[in-house]
């Protein structure tokens, strides 16, 4: 079974129980004692730390969720080379993404594997990614 490539955005709606994709991610969250597997860009745990421990002013649940995502994605934490660099920079400038977008979009088409995130207008909209209840749907 393949990774799903989680976006910060669904590792931080993990913890907030406001976010709209709360309850469908905790649930995929818990696909991995099913044998689910996940994967992240060295990225996340940067952007995780950023919301959750900067601007929500939660170290401790930051180190709680950077804990949870490496436990998550044993084998799979995905660090810039040049072949996802080079991805990386092409589907920015031909999509209009950032460069943090464009990065998880990379990732997943070099990989194979299935995007999956809370950002509806710039990934799943366009179909770049499918939302974490999507992917409950699809059997993950």
């Amino acid at each position: 079974m393949k990774p799903l490539l989680l976006d910060a955005s669904v590792w931080v709606a993990s913890l907030d129980t406001t976010d709209r994709h709360h309850e469908a991610t905790a649930q995929l969250l818990n696909t991995v004692a099913r044998g689910q597997r996940f994967a992240a860009l060295d990225l996340t745990f940067y952007e995780v730390a950023n919301v959750v421990g900067a601007s929500w002013g939660s170290p401790a649940d930051a180190h709680s969720l950077w804990t949870l995502m490496l436990r998550s994605c044993p084998e799979a934490v995905v660090r810039m080379d040049t072949a996802l660099f080079e991805l990386t920079v092409s589907l920015a400038d031909q999509h209009s993404l950032s460069a943090y977008d464009a990065a998880y979009v990379a990732a997943s088409q070099l990989h194979g594997w299935t995007l999956v995130s809370g950002d509806h207008a710039d990934l799943v909209g366009p179909g770049f990614a499918i939302a974490p209840a999507d992917a409950l749907a699809a059997g993950y």
